[in-house]
């Protein structure tokens, strides 16, 4: 009576990527699924969703996603499109381009940052 389409696999998990503590993985990592790491990488890291560095996680490389959770260290150039969120026992040094940042009281971020602005303001400022 009703034709319900089965869930694929990744649809019942939440397409979230996972990297445990204890694994390093050196090379680039391309998604589109959100991303926790609490592993080590050291390469390039690029999404379509959000990446979430824990704790005990470390990127060494550059990353660029829609929105970035860190609470671990990163080292390199980072371009988040929307929010960046830097926990208080996070380490960053390097660049950073965002479109939001918040950073917690306590968080080691040594890098030169950038914000970039919103398009839909710019063009409600404009008129348009």
């Amino acid at each position: 009576m009703f034709d319900k389409k089965q869930k694929s696999y990744t649809d019942l998990l939440g397409k979230t990527n996972r990297i445990v503590e204890g694994t390093t993985i050196k090379g680039d990592i391309i998604s589109q699924a959100d991303f926790r790491l609490d592993g080590n990488l050291i390469g390039n890291f690029q999404s379509g969703g959000k990446i979430v560095i824990g704790p005990a996680g470390s990127v060494v490389g550059d990353i660029v996603c829609k929105n970035a959770d860190i609470e671990g260290k990163f080292e390199g150039k980072i371009e988040v499109t929307e929010v960046l969120n830097v926990k208080a026992k996070a380490i960053i040094h390097g660049e950073v381009s965002v479109g939001k940042l918040s950073v917690e009281p306590g968080a080691d971020f040594t890098a030169s940052c950038t914000m970039k602005t919103n398009i839909k303001n710019q063009n409600l400022n404009n008129g348009q």
